[in-house]
């Protein structure tokens, strides 16, 4: 719930100038706003009137905001904007280096950082007093560092949905150098070797061509196979934000040379699934990304897990589940579909597939439990259950996707489905 203060208009009002910078400050931070809706925000704000806050905020909210993961952003925004003094002060602090050995009197919240760094862009620090004036130079300092993080290392473990623009770009380009190795199959096509098993028939076809006479012996070792990686990713209004930097890893991980993986196959789904390898296979990641939110029309949309996997399963499995394919399964397990049908589904999944990996960034929450009958019915199906939504879980992912005994927290979780 939105809480509103009094507002209080200055002598000489400008107001389509404010609500014109307001809106700059909004497409600073990631909404969708040209010049045709800042106009039809300012006449709408001439209809409604300015007399009451509430009013006034709910009208700037029909003109600018068309997406629920906007929504918070723009209440930031809007409280720092028109104007909450304190809130100016907290956000102004969680944007600036803090070495006064004061914390900040709460973590800032989903889209808060966003939203203070558009609006803040260029903004300086505030003047300090003299009390607070820095040391003198000759003036000796110590600082127990024992129990500090280096910014990449915070960088490494913070939600994906709680990052800055600049930490977000920061997070795109440690991803893009992350790689997801894998090991290879067993085979039993062989290949020429220096040592190993004896190659009988090799052998013997090159004594005939001496007369019979047989100078050496041939080798021959297990050619290595390698394995197919589909990549079955949500794409819904809950999961944009995730999905956007996933997907960015996993460009990387098409991309890679030397990773080992057979092919990378690529799919997202809302309300329907679409399949976006060749998009992915773009060397450039911003086109790549670009063509593949064209491709993907239910982006940010609603969410039908069940039908999308039936859709897999009947259209796609048999061509890129082969050779022993790895599933990574990208979503909140939150669906509108039935959840018997939802489970058949992904029971035929689980059976085509080597591996199937659950990557859920409401792991993220320490007390998290499968309560929602989507991941309910989900859980028995999958091989791993793990979290999703930092760099630090995606490395985690790296160390341990070629693990057949990795279960994540799989096990917990279903000891707490059993639960009376």
């Amino acid at each position: 719930m939105v809480e509103h203060i009094p507002l209080e208009l200055p002598d000489d009002p400008k107001l389509a100038g404010n609500i014109t910078h307001f809106a700059r400050a909004l497409r600073r931070a990631g909404l969708p706003i040209g010049p045709g809706r800042v106009i039809d925000a300012i006449r709408a704000v001439e209809a409604a009137g300015f007399s009451d806050k509430r009013d006034f905020y709910w009208t700037l909210h029909a003109c600018f905001v068309n997406r629920p993961e906007h929504r918070t952003v723009f209440a930031q925004l809007f409280r720092l904007y028109w104007r909450d003094p304190r809130y100016l002060e907290h956000m102004m602090a969680a944007m600036l280096p803090a070495i006064r050995g004061v914390q900040e009197d709460r973590p800032a919240q989903a889209a808060e950082k966003r939203a203070a760094e558009a609006l803040l862009d260029g903004a300086e620090a505030p003047p300090q007093d003299e009390e607070e004036a820095p040391p003198e130079e000759d003036a000796l300092i110590e600082v127990d560092a024992s129990l500090t993080m280096s910014s990449s290392e915070r960088l490494r473990s913070l939600d994906f949905e709680q990052m800055s623009l600049a930490e977000m770009a920061e997070a795109k380009r440690m991803l893009a150098r992350l790689s997801l190795p894998v090991k290879p199959l067993p085979s039993r096509r062989a290949m020429v070797s220096p040592t190993g098993r004896i190659d009988a028939a090799r052998s013997l076809r090159a004594a005939l061509r001496r007369g019979g006479e047989m100078q050496q012996l041939a080798f021959k070792k297990p050619r290595p196979r390698y394995p197919n990686l589909v990549v079955l990713c949500d794409i819904s209004g809950s999961m944009s934000q995730y999905s956007r930097v996933i997907l960015h890893f996993l460009h990387a991980v098409s991309n890679a040379k030397g990773a080992g993986w057979a092919q990378v196959h690529a799919f997202t789904f809302g309300t329907r699934l679409t399949n976006i390898s060749r998009h992915l296979a773009t060397r450039d990641v911003d086109a790549a990304l670009a063509a593949a939110g064209a491709e993907a029309q239910d982006w940010e949309g609603g969410t039908r897990i069940g039908a999308s996997i039936e859709a897999f399963n009947r259209d796609w499995s048999r061509r890129v589940m082969g050779q022993g394919a790895v599933v990574l399964l990208i979503t909140d397990g939150l669906d509108r579909d039935a959840p018997d049908d939802l489970a058949r589904h992904m029971q035929r999944l689980h059976l085509s597939a080597r591996r199937v990996i659950w990557l859920n960034p409401l792991l993220r929450w320490d007390g998290f439990a499968p309560k929602a009958a989507g991941i309910r019915a989900m859980l028995p199906h999958v091989d791993s259950f793990r979290a999703g939504h930092s760099i630090a879980s995606l490395e985690e992912l790296a160390q341990v996707i070629s693990r057949p005994d990795d279960v994540g927290e799989k096990a917990r979780l279903l000891a707490a489905v059993d639960a009376p």
